[in-house]
């Protein structure tokens, strides 16, 4: 179950590194359409041809390492395409849904994580944006 402090963290736009299974070995895919609906739900936006969604289709099992504030976390658990495209998108865009199974904090003693992972757009900065709202509101 997702606490107070990761829902915060997931509430919008959060990059984080996405792990799905094929034949029996990690497939890791940076991801940065993320958010907790509530306490047992993420809802993820991917690729529609990805890896990662091919893997889904195969294996359910996800994990999702997340950082930011005193945060350094892996959350697993069973992943779904609830949506298998969102209609406002100009190319093919699935929602995921991940049912959260267990939650493990990977920070050590002594230390801490002191943000977020940096991130930010290039290029035509005003579409990326208006591209972001439009995928996160379909994530809601």
């Amino acid at each position: 179950m997702l606490n107070k402090d990761m829902l915060d963290l997931l509430k919008d736009f959060t990059p984080a590194v996405f792990a799905t299974v094929k034949d029996n070995k990690p497939h890791l895919a940076f991801v940065s359409w993320l958010i907790a609906t509530d306490e047992k739900t993420i809802k993820v936006a991917l690729s529609k041809n990805s890896a990662s969604v091919n893997n889904i289709k195969e294996n359910p099992n996800v994990a999702i390492s997340v950082f930011g504030p005193s945060i350094a976390a892996t959350i697993y658990g069973t992943a779904k395409i609830v949506k298998d495209e969102i209609e406002t998108i100009p190319f093919p865009v699935s929602v995921v849904e991940v049912k959260v199974e267990s939650v493990v904090d990977n920070l050590f003693p002594g230390a801490t994580v002191k943000g977020t992972i940096p991130f930010e757009h290039t290029g035509n900065i005003q579409k990326a944006l208006e591209l972001d709202e439009k995928v996160l509101n379909a994530l809601k």
